[in-house]
C-alpha cells in the first residue's frame, strides 16, 4: 500500500506542476491579446483624429518606420518577389516592396476613418467601373446567389463596406483571427455596413443557405490552403495549393462567380472596383 501510495503521490506531482505551468502562460496570453487589441485601438485612434488626407501621409511614414525596422518580413518579401518577378532587378523589387508597405499604411489610416464614413463618402471613395454592368451582375434574376471571387488585394475591408453601403450586403466565409479582441472588433466593423459573417469552423452548411436565399457571397481564394483541401495551380510559375471550395460550391449549386477586385488611384483615398465578365463553372473529366 505504501508502494502504492507514492506512485500515485508521483503520478499526480507532474500534473500539478503541469496546470501551474499552463496558468502563467494563460494569463500572459490574455495579457498579451489586451495590449496588443490596446495598441491597435491607440493607433487607429490617432488616425482617426486627423482628416483623412493628413492620416494616409501619417500612415505612409508609420509604414515605412516598419520597413525600415521589420527586418524578418522585408526579407520575406524580398524573396517571395524573387520568385515572381526574377526578370526584375533587386532595386526594383525592393521599390515593389516599399509600396507595398507603404500602401498597408494607407489601409490602416482608412480602416480608421471607416466607422464615421457616410454612405455618400463611401460612395465618393469607391467608384466602379461599370456601376450598372455590376448591379445587373448581383441582382439579375437567377435561382441562386451570386459567388464573388476576390483575394486579399488592395484596400479589401473598403471593398466589403462599399458593397454594404451601396445596398448589397454580402457573406463572408471568416477565419477567427489569433486574437479573440481584434477579431470581435472587426466583426462589429463589418457588421455595420450589413456583411454577414460565416464561421468557418461551420461554413457549410451557412455558404448553402446563403445561396439558397439569392445572397453575395465573397470568398478570398488567395491563402495557402490546407493539404487535401486545395489543388496545385500555377501562380507567378509556381506552383501553389489553391483554395477548391468556390470551384466545388459554383458545381453543386450552379451560382455564378463574378471576379472583382479594388484598386487603389495613386496615393489618393480614391479606389476603383474592377469587375470581370462572370464565370460559369463547368464540370470536366478532372474530378478535383
Amino acid at each position: 500500500m505504501a508502494v502504492l501510495a507514492e506512485r500515485l503521490a508521483s503520478a499526480e506531482t507532474p500534473r500539478r506542476r503541469r496546470r501551474q505551468a499552463v496558468r502563467p502562460r494563460r494569463r500572459w496570453s490574455a495579457v498579451a491579446e489586451r495590449l496588443e487589441y490596446v495598441a491597435l485601438r491607440s493607433v487607429l485612434g490617432v488616425l482617426a483624429a486627423l482628416s483623412l488626407g493628413f492620416a494616409l501621409r501619417v500612415g505612409e511614414l508609420g509604414a515605412f518606420i516598419g520597413y525600415l525596422i521589420d527586418r524578418p518580413h522585408r526579407r520575406i518579401g524580398m524573396r517571395n518577389l524573387a520568385l515572381a518577378f526574377p526578370e526584375r532587378t533587386v532595386r526594383e523589387r525592393r521599390r515593389i516592396l516599399r509600396g507595398s508597405f507603404l500602401n498597408l499604411g494607407r489601409m490602416a489610416a482608412e480602416l480608421a476613418h471607416l466607422p464615421r464614413l457616410s454612405a455618400e463618402r463611401l460612395r465618393e471613395m469607391v467608384t466602379f467601373e461599370d456601376e450598372q454592368w455590376w448591379a445587373e451582375a448581383v441582382s439579375w434574376e437567377r435561382s441562386t446567389g451570386v459567388l464573388i471571387l476576390s483575394g486579399h488585394f488592395g484596400n479589401w475591408e473598403l471593398l466589403v463596406h462599399a458593397h454594404g453601403m451601396r445596398g448589397y450586403p454580402v457573406h463572408m466565409v471568416h477565419r477567427a483571427i489569433a486574437n479573440p479582441l481584434v477579431d470581435r472588433w472587426l466583426h462589429d466593423l463589418r457588421a455595420r455596413a450589413g456583411t454577414r459573417a460565416i464561421r468557418k469552423s461551420r461554413a457549410a452548411r451557412a455558404v448553402l443557405q446563403a445561396l439558397r436565399e439569392h445572397g453575395l457571397l465573397v470568398l478570398p481564394i488567395d491563402q495557402n490552403s490546407t493539404r487535401g483541401l486545395g489543388v496545385f495551380v500555377d501562380f507567378f510559375g509556381c506552383p501553389a495549393s489553391t483554395n477548391a471550395g468556390m470551384a466545388r460550391i459554383a458545381l453543386r449549386t450552379d451560382a455564378p462567380v463574378v471576379p472583382a477586385f479594388i484598386v487603389r488611384q495613386g496615393r489618393s483615398a480614391c479606389h476603383r472596383v474592377h469587375v470581370l465578365p462572370i464565370l460559369q463553372v463547368e464540370r470536366g473529366d478532372d474530378p478535383a
